[in-house]
């Protein structure tokens, strides 16, 4: 039972990454009413550092506490390398999350001791550690017509 309990609580730390960053604090209070139409951007995150081609990649970008856009992204096989271009978006603040979906169950797996199996990663790409990220470290600001960023995945031996 005790082993039980440590694959659960890895689980739930872990998985905290993706959902911390669903529970961003949105910058823009309910009274504020936009004045103008805002400019749109696009956004190209090019995914990184991922170890094979097996799978697919699972990009999520979120938006003030809402996911905006979920991508299923193939992997170039020669360069192992993934890339999702969001157009059409708003300025403003965003975070992006990444999982290397080797099975593509469409969600990160874990061996029975609770550590991911497969790769993950986040805009800003901040250190490997047990947990996830502060969804701070993870906000970006889109304020040009075009913008590129670059997520490099994380694997667990």
């Amino acid at each position: 039972m005790k082993g039980t309990h440590r694959v659960f609580t890895s689980m739930a730390i872990l998985s905290l990454l993706f959902c911390a960053l669903l529970a961003m604090p949105s910058s823009r209070s309910a009274a504020q009413e936009p004045t103008a139409p805002q400019a749109a951007s696009t956004l190209t995150v090019r995914v990184t550092g991922i170890r094979n081609a097996t799978g697919n990649l699972r990009v999520t970008l979120l938006r003030d506490a809402n996911v905006i856009d979920v991508r299923t992204v193939e992997i170039d096989a020669k360069s192992l390398t993934g890339q999702a271009v969001f157009d059409k978006l708003p300025q403003g603040t965003y975070a992006v999350s990444v999982i290397h979906d080797e099975n593509m169950n469409g969600k990160l797996d874990f061996d029975s001791m609770g550590m991911p199996v497969e790769g993950y990663g986040a805009s800003n790409n901040p250190e490997k550690r047990m947990g996830p990220p502060n969804p701070a470290e993870t906000i970006f600001s889109l304020k040009q017509p075009q913008v590129t960023t670059e997520i490099k995945l994380i694997y667990w031996p």
